[in-house]
């Protein structure tokens, strides 16, 4: 079997990806044939780009590969993969993903793989046959590979550990809004904020938001819906400006408490440098490959608060850090319990006062917490790498065939 490979180089798990492609071998011992190009992905053209289509037409016919294959869902290539009558394959990567509510989405050729199972059901029960659910993974292959030596060991361990983007170093469209919406709406979307920061696991902004407040938005905002897709303005506000806003306030919020009472690292972009709070000590950025591995192997608690447009879903960052071996302590997302078993190959916590409770727990008991990380990480070892999700992704091309 023959796949092309878009080689998208700003998705970190692109290389592993890629890897397993090369590793694959049938059941009698045959490779897969892959051709790599090269895509220099650009938010303006991904939708429409006429000199990419008339290439990328050509680049088809002359290599008739059996699949087409990116991260992320790329309206362009799927126009030219229907034209040309051959299954494109695009994992999700990102959410919120805008480009999933192209008119191409239900192009026959795709076969889009959602990781966040809620939106796969929303696509689903809306007539969307075009998607599969598929959560995303860890190379335990690689992570296995990196023992820490002394250096590492000195500069990486600690208590506790987030790696994460304070989504201030980003625009703020919230911020940047605020100071044009009237009180009314200023004040509604105060309120929703603070009421799903009280709520884990299932997200509410987007079905609370009245077209009063959509219209103001609408108005103080330059965010606007593409001619060729179907979202809508409610979805856009909330994932966008209103859930990203939210992250942001929980991050810092549950950072700074943590930091009251326990020691520990934050790993974040430059431009957060100056969010230092007392009991966290900001590291700067962790390189995805040269040193969050060790990051996640010698903190005794991996944290995850999850961006609040991701509903379901297990983030990649979970999977690295079971994949690596490290004990993660996570806000509840639905997806773990498909997938993993709570208080044997992870722990989620409830409540701001739950957290706290179990970091103390966890910090005393170096038992529980080494055979939780164990656990978790055989599991994904056998279950959850990019060497299965090859397996299951050429399984759905051959359902199509």
């Amino acid at each position: 079997m023959k796949v092309l490979f878009l080689d998208i180089k700003i998705f970190f798990a692109n290389m592993d990806m890629l890897e397993a492609f090369e590793s694959y071998r049938d059941s009698s011992g045959k490779p897969l044939e892959i051709i790599r190009y090269s895509y220099d992905y650009d938010e303006k053209r991904v939708r429409n780009d006429e000199t990419f289509e008339d290439t990328f037409q050509k680049v088809l016919r002359d290599n008739t590969p059996d699949f087409v294959f990116s991260f992320n869902f790329l309206p362009v290539v799927s126009k030219v993969c229907n034209k040309e009558d051959i299954t494109y394959v695009s994992w999700i990567y990102d959410n919120p993903e805008n480009l999933l509510y192209s008119f191409q989405v239900i192009n026959k050729c795709n076969i889009v793989c959602m990781f966040d199972s809620r939106q796969y059901e929303l696509f689903r029960n809306n007539r969307i046959n075009t998607v599969e659910y598929l959560p995303l993974a860890a190379s335990t292959k690689r992570l296995d590979a990196l023992v820490p030596g002394k250096a590492e060991i000195d500069r990486y361990s600690a208590d506790i550990s987030f790696v994460g983007s304070l989504y201030t170093e980003r625009k703020q469209y919230y911020e940047e809004i605020a100071p044009r919406l009237d009180p009314y709406s200023l004040g509604y979307i105060d309120g929703l904020i603070k009421a799903q920061l009280q709520v884990d696991g299932m997200n509410f902004i987007e079905e609370c938001l009245p077209k009063r407040v959509v219209a103001d938005i609408e108005r103080a905002s330059n965010l606007a819906i593409y001619p060729d897709s179907a979202e809508t303005l409610e979805y856009l506000f909330a994932n966008y400006i209103i859930n990203r806003q939210a992250t942001i306030i929980e991050r810092k919020e549950i950072l700074t408490m943590i930091g009251k009472r326990f020691s520990m690292k934050l790993y974040t972009y430059n431009q957060n440098n100056s969010f230092s709070p007392k009991g966290v000590e900001n590291m700067g950025p962790a390189d995805y490959f040269e040193v969050m591995p060790y990051v996640f192997k010698l903190s005794k608690i991996n944290l995850n608060i999850t961006l609040r447009s991701i509903q379901t879903a297990i983030p990649l960052r979970c999977f690295d850090i079971l994949g690596a071996g490290g004990f993660l302590l996570t806000n509840f997302q639905a997806d773990f319990l498909r997938h993993f078993v709570p208080d044997e190959d992870y722990v989620f916590y409830e409540s701001r006062t739950d957290l706290m409770d179990k970091i103390d727990y966890y910090l005393r008991h170096e038992d529980e917490r080494t055979s939780i990380a164990r656990s978790a990480h055989d599991k994904v070892a056998k279950e959850h790498t990019f060497d299965v999700r090859v397996g299951q992704i050429l399984e759905l091309v051959q359902a199509r065939r």
